[in-house]
């Protein structure tokens, strides 16, 4: 079995649930007493939320680089950065690991792909949905992005900083975020999917609550870990 690498505590809540997912997973598939080769650094991640509403990406990216560095050092295989906004600024770190990243859009796309799925709703930060880090890599597999209007994301991106990454789960915005998904269903009935891009909203969303199949990134990045961890990737 490899060893994972995990940069975390962007939020400390996601993470917990990388943590468990890989765990339980490997339980499942190995049985007995085993569990996951894992190695976490987890940062603070306020400094880093900072960075993020003042535009100072590469500041951020020096932090999430030392983090890498690190789990170099300790002698993983290959790392996920959990976490799907910090993906922007994976280009400015890449080139001074040595160690491969698995990509969480990468893992999205491929899961998608592999269901059938063309054109989908993509939820996040206000980052992931209005930039191009993210939906340039689910194009490349084919997969349209419908991505909700200015209003919507906003109230998308405060409930994430102010209740998810806190612990909050209200359900009030359980229903704010069905609501999003319904009406923009509504207007396009090609749409065949709804990206959790953010590796929060899964503590919020789940597959009972919604009409359309949602691909939650968290488990999709940890599916291809264990893949890739077991030597099946």
């Amino acid at each position: 079995m490899k060893t994972i690498g995990l940069i975390g505590g962007m939020s400390w809540e996601s993470t917990q649930s990388y943590y468990t997912l890989l765990n339980e997973s490997v339980k499942a598939k190995l049985g007995g007493l085993h569990s996951a080769k894992i190695i976490l650094h987890s940062v603070d991640f306020a400094p880093i939320a900072r960075f993020q509403s003042e535009g100072k990406w590469e500041e951020a990216a020096e932090i999430l680089q030392e983090a890498a560095l690190s789990l170099e050092r300790a002698g993983v295989d290959f790392i996920l950065l959990c976490t799907n906004t910090m993906h922007k600024i994976l280009p400015l770190i890449t080139p001074h690991v040595k160690k491969p990243f698995l990509h969480i859009a990468e893992a999205t796309a491929n899961a998608l792909h592999a269901q059938g799925a063309r054109k989908a709703i993509l939820l996040g930060t206000k980052f992931t949905m209005q930039e191009t880090f993210y939906t340039e890599v689910l194009n490349a597999h084919h997969i349209e992005v419908v991505i909700p209007d200015v209003t919507s994301i906003e109230k998308i991106n405060r409930i994430i900083f102010e209740e998810l990454c806190v612990g909050k789960i209200e359900t009030a915005s359980k229903e704010i975020f069905l609501k999003i998904i319904n009406d923009l269903k509504c207007h396009d009935e090609q749409i065949d999917a709804v990206i959790l891009g953010c590796t929060e909203i899964g503590l919020l969303l789940d597959q009972k609550s919604a009409h359309l199949p949602l691909f939650d990134t968290t488990v999709l990045h940890v599916n291809a870990a264990l893949k890739r961890a077991l030597g099946r990737l």
